[in-house]
């Protein structure tokens, strides 16, 4: 990460429960996620390496910028929807043209459900128990 923090743009992406931090700088188009680059974290799944590169690969900027990601929380789905929502929020502060493109794609809204609470006297949040007549 540069020591000088004036160019840095930095946003915040969150799915369910996970929290992504993300810090865009100039660069080469270098991304790490805890301090892993990005093949090594979604090791064998390029699905979400995939979804995470979204935003860049819409808007044409995937070489432009270095990105370093802090993620926690929930599972690896999440957490790549995570980091998406993150680099696409801090792309959009860069430019108003790229902020029209990501909310024509729909990366800009944030996925806001969650798992439902289990409610007492059920099994899980809507299953119930077996009912008996006798």
């Amino acid at each position: 990460m540069p020591k000088d923090k004036s160019n840095l743009i930095i946003a915040t992406g969150r799915r369910k429960t996970s929290a992504a931090k993300v810090i865009l700088s100039l660069g080469q188009g270098k991304i790490t996620v805890n301090g892993k680059s990005l093949d090594k974290y979604f090791d064998g799944l390029p699905r979400f390496q995939a979804e995470v590169i979204s935003p860049l690969n819409s808007t044409n900027t995937a070489t432009q910028y270095n990105i370093s990601v802090s993620v926690t929380g929930g599972g690896v789905m999440s957490q790549a929807e995570a980091i998406r929502h993150g680099i696409a929020r801090a792309l959009s502060t860069v430019d108003l043209n790229m902020k029209a493109m990501m909310k024509k794609e729909g990366f800009l809204t944030r996925d806001d459900r969650m798992v439902e609470r289990k409610k007492c006297g059920r099994a899980k949040a809507r299953k119930s128990f077996q009912w008996t007549k006798r």
